[in-house]
């Protein structure tokens, strides 16, 4: 199975509760075709980069799962119809493997730690979450 980030941006308009439904039954469709979900985080209303229609804010969501690459097709397909969901991206995300060659073939560049030793000092970024996650409005 291939680890996926999921954003959905619903509409602003739509209550929290209609938004968790909706969450549920993205979540439990990837569960229904193979997958299992590792975090999802709720990253609150943003303004967009651009107006969608009339709108200019949108409440922003990141689910992190795992699944088969055939399971990508039926999830989109949902969310396409899905008249609450003003976008959605669905991204692969590449795990670290085991030591790999660099470009000029040289030597080796030392693959990061297992999850499963403590995290070297300095700065810490926690994978689960998106890198590019914006400051959040009040």
């Amino acid at each position: 199975m291939r680890r996926y980030e999921l954003m959905l941006v619903f509409r602003p308009d739509v209550p929290d509760d209609r938004i968790q439904a909706l969450l549920d039954r993205s979540t439990r469709q990837i569960a229904t075709d193979g997958g299992q979900i590792v975090k999802v985080s709720p990253w609150g209303r943003r303004k967009l980069a651009y107006p969608i229609g009339a709108y200019r804010e949108g409440s922003y969501h990141i689910v992190l799962f795992d699944a088969p690459s055939a399971a990508i097709a039926e999830l989109e397909r949902g969310l396409n119809i899905t008249e609450e969901v003003m976008r959605h991206l669905v991204t692969h995300i590449e795990r670290p493997t085991t030591a790999r060659r660099s470009e000029s073939g040289d030597d080796a560049i030392p693959a990061p730690p297992p999850e499963d030793e403590p995290a070297p000092e300095g700065e810490f970024i926690d994978e689960s979450e998106s890198e590019a996650a914006p400051a959040a409005i009040d």
